[in-house]
């Protein structure tokens, strides 16, 4: 096949698979034969010349060049979606579909609700929302736009700011019954934290004094975990004294589930960003949510 026969279709089945593993799935998606799934992909292999997938009986994977192309294609598909898009009226352009990245704590309890109300004021936009506290790579990925907590590096992306989001120090009124309550840093040695595994030196923990003084303290206990949501219940458990974001547990605060501990320290704050695929922000749906999260994340517990 001649390198001019490759076709959006076939960049799009070979997205698909690449998504799903599996040709028979994307054959059901797609409403076709699962022979003209693997057409589709053996055509593109041969006019791009290379082998792009690696085919077992129960799975296919990518090659190390069927992994370029794929990242390739999910550009290529994007513009193309993005030039049908802009030519489009202003009505019909706030229609279509929107994918979102957010870590998992915060989506759960606060940007599923941003999001339904959206949606209840733009009823023709679509939201796709991946939780996950992996930083993924938003082109390859196919996501419009992500929530971020702590500082960047990726400086190829569109930044909005939205702000800083305040942490402090909390833990069950069961666990300090039984404990006791911390009244400085260096008391936190002697009690059981509830540490973040995925975080890097989450075993020293940092505060700031309403004075100005900087704490470094020893933090360690039995019980560490990768998302904030397992943090949450080990708290309400009463398992340890835990660092959290006030967006986390403002509720078990005002309910009463949890209580501060040292009121005087808080750990520093963390900064709040979205990051957006440039070349995505010029799409009116893309910008009016962006402009819609950006106004409401204010409101959240403890972002300013």
């Amino acid at each position: 096949m001649d390198k001019s026969e490759i076709s959006f279709e076939r960049m799009r089945t070979f997205v698909r698979v690449v998504e799903r593993g599996n040709l028979s799935a994307v054959a059901r998606e797609l409403g076709v034969g699962q022979s003209t799934v693997t057409r589709h992909v053996q055509e593109l292999e041969e006019a791009v010349g290379v082998p792009l997938l690696s085919r077992t009986t129960r799975r296919v994977t990518l090659t190390e060049e069927g992994s370029r192309y794929y990242a390739d294609c999910i550009q290529i598909l994007r513009l193309a979606e993005q030039s049908v898009e802009e030519a489009r009226t202003s009505r019909s352009a706030l229609a279509g579909s929107i994918r979102i990245s957010c870590t998992a704590a915060l989506g759960v309890l606060h940007i599923t609700k941003l999001i339904f109300a959206f949606q209840d004021l733009q009823p023709d936009i679509a939201i796709d929302l991946s939780l996950s506290d992996e930083r993924i790579d938003l082109v390859r990925e196919g996501v419009d736009m992500a929530f971020r907590l702590g500082p960047l590096t990726d400086s190829s992306m569109k930044l909005r700011a939205l702000g800083e989001s305040r942490r402090l120090l909390v833990a069950s009124p069961d666990y300090l019954a039984r404990h006791g309550r911390p009244t400085v840093p260096q008391d936190l040695a002697g009690h059981q934290a509830i540490r973040m595994s995925n975080v890097a030196g989450s075993d020293i923990l940092v505060l700031q004094g309403h004075d100005g003084s900087r704490h470094s303290v020893p933090f360690d206990g039995k019980f560490r975990v990768d998302h904030g949501l397992g943090a949450r219940e080990a708290l309400i458990a009463g398992r340890g004294i835990a660092p959290a974001h006030h967006w986390l547990v403002d509720d078990l605060l005002r309910q009463g589930k949890l209580e501060p501990v040292l009121p005087d320290y808080s750990p520093p704050s963390v900064p709040l960003s979205l990051l957006i695929v440039p070349e995505r922000s010029r799409i009116a749906r893309v910008r009016l949510l962006v402009e819609f999260l950006a106004d409401q994340v204010s409101a959240m517990p403890g972002v300013s």
